[in-house]
């Protein structure tokens, strides 16, 4: 029989002390490593269950956009400290949620007295982020990723945060909010400084735009934001364009944006779920200049527009707007961005004058000939146009390209008379002024002594009734809005009261010659 042998643990650990003291090295580490899991483990479900309370206090879609990607990095000292990844998240948090987070946070962790709140690398590691939570969906035959699927399953994946979704998984329309940021609208080379053509009209408004693009870095501004205004074709978007030429050309951060490609880049940010990246990039440059600005639609967009402005200006940044009229007609606009677009500098630029007429076809003339070496205009020939054309210089533009046409097709030099009949169809009557119900209160309310929130008001005595029922009878018979709209402009009234005022007026111009004398007069005085 072969005898089996007992196994002494106390012989063998005297017979191999070293074996002893490798097992002793071993344990300590493992024990260690073990209590900083646990602790790991501990703070990861404490920061959870913060996270569920502000969740179920806030609401999914406020937590979603602000703490989704906050993460806690550690507690030391009686301070939370916590991450995020971009400067416009940190400083939100700060001066939105600051005390809320301490509470939430300090009913979990109570030893946590103060947050603070760091920036964090895209590399640094996280101790725990805050749950993102996606609603189930039912499954459906194509969601399981079988051979027979009719297409690859992608919905899970666009539920996915930004920074956890897998490269394969982005979608094809997300290619252009790559960078998180607008592009800019495309800029024309040839609009320049040394391209534009002054006069009179426009020389205060050059004068402003040079002096905002020459302005050095770190140099207190004068002119933010700077306003300007004109009717079409009176070279608005050709002066701020050569802002931007010249800005760019110094080393400085400048966008240049129409408004249409503001709003695309806002909404087309909160679809790609980049918003704050869109916001961040607009507050991290230099210059901004929209163009257009009276076409901004839509609530959201001018908060967000107004948002930007308040940003830029109150950093000491540099905004340029351009736009068809002044800020206080711009009655599609909320009343804070008006407000704060009338607070910088506002620049007219006028109809272009006789002169300047004259030497922007000068100017058209000698840069056709470039095109076409043959064409001529005399002296004579433009100055007749130039007194002819006395809209803006598109209408210019397209006189003298109306001319080369019949120059080059009947190869014969141009006459008064001739040029008269290429350029018939650009030479207009002057075209009334325009109206707008806001200048019929304002002049009816100077007239009789009243103020416009009287006439806007509910107040029926009879020093505000009848005012009131002039403006809306002058606002019907001298603008084209309907009634319910002139109404809406009355304080919310509805169309049968503007129907009324409007008989009630024309019955009393019947008995009353004094009053139909007055009504001539405000017309007058609003048509000139």
């Amino acid at each position: 029989m072969i005898a089996r042998r007992e196994s002494n643990p106390a012989a063998s650990t005297q017979a191999d002390p070293l074996a002893s003291r490798a097992n002793e090295t071993t344990t300590a580490p493992l024990t260690h490593a073990t209590a900083e899991d646990d602790k790991r483990r501990d703070l990861s479900a404490r920061w959870s269950n913060a996270c569920l309370r502000l969740r179920a206090e806030l609401g999914d879609a406020v937590f979603n956009a602000w703490f989704a990607r906050l993460e806690l990095d550690r507690i030391a000292d009686g301070t939370a400290y916590l991450s995020v990844p971009t400067t416009f998240l940190k400083a939100w948090i700060q001066s939105h949620y600051n005390d809320k987070m301490l509470a939430t946070l300090s009913t979990e962790a109570p030893e946590v007295k103060r947050l603070s709140i760091a920036l964090r690398s895209s590399s640094r590691g996280r101790v725990a982020a805050a749950p993102v939570l996606t609603e189930k969906r039912a499954e459906r035959p194509y969601d399981r990723g079988t051979e027979s699927s009719p297409k690859p399953r992608q919905a899970d994946d666009r539920r996915m945060p930004q920074a956890d979704r897998p490269a394969s998984s982005a979608r094809p329309q997300d290619a252009d909010h790559a960078n998180d940021a607008p592009s800019g609208s495309p800029l024309d080379r040839r609009l320049t400084f040394a391209s534009f053509l002054t006069g009179k009209s426009n020389q205060l408004a050059f004068a402003a735009a040079q002096r905002v693009a020459q302005a050095l870095p770190g140099e207190p501004l004068l002119y933010s934001p700077l306003y300007i205004h004109a009717a079409v074709g009176l070279g608005k978007t050709h002066l701020i364009q050569a802002v931007a030429h010249a800005v760019a050309d110094s080393g400085r951060r400048v966008i240049y944006l129409t408004a249409e490609k503001f709003m695309y880049g806002f909404v087309s940010s909160l679809r790609a779920q980049t918003a704050i990246a869109f916001k961040e990039r607009l507050r991290a440059i230099d210059v901004l200049i929209i163009d257009d600005v009276q076409f901004l639609q839509g609530k959201s967009i001018q908060q967000e527009f107004c948002h930007t402005l308040n940003a830029l200006i109150d950093d000491g940044r540099q905004v340029v707007v351009a736009a068809d009229r002044p800020p206080g007609d711009l009655e599609t606009l909320d009343e804070r961005v008006r407000s704060r677009l009338a607070g910088g500098l506002c620049v007219e630029m006028e109809p272009l004058d006789e002169a300047l007429r004259f030497k922007f076809l000068e100017n058209r003339t000698l840069a056709t000939r470039n095109v076409q070496p043959g064409f001529e205009l005399s002296p004579q020939v433009i100055a007749y146009v130039a007194k002819s054309i006395v809209t803006n210089g598109r209408d210019l533009d397209g006189a003298v390209n109306r001319l080369m046409a019949h120059a080059t097709l009947n190869g014969t030099p141009h006459t008064i008379e001739t040029a008269e009949v290429a350029i018939r169809d650009l030479i207009r009557t002057r075209e009334p002024k325009r109206v707008k119900i806001e200048d019929i209160q304002k002049l009816v309310a100077t007239h009789y002594n009243v103020s416009r929130a009287d006439i806007l008001s509910s107040r029926r005595t009879a020093t505000v009734v009848l005012p009131r029922q002039i403006a809306m009878y002058l606002s019907k018979s001298l603008t084209l809005r309907s009634l319910p709209e002139i109404g809406r402009r009355f304080g919310g009234r509805d169309h049968t009261t503007v129907l009324h005022a409007v008989r009630k007026i024309e019955n009393l111009c019947g008995k009353e010659g004094t009053l139909a004398e007055e009504l001539e007069l405000l017309k007058r005085l609003l048509q000139d």
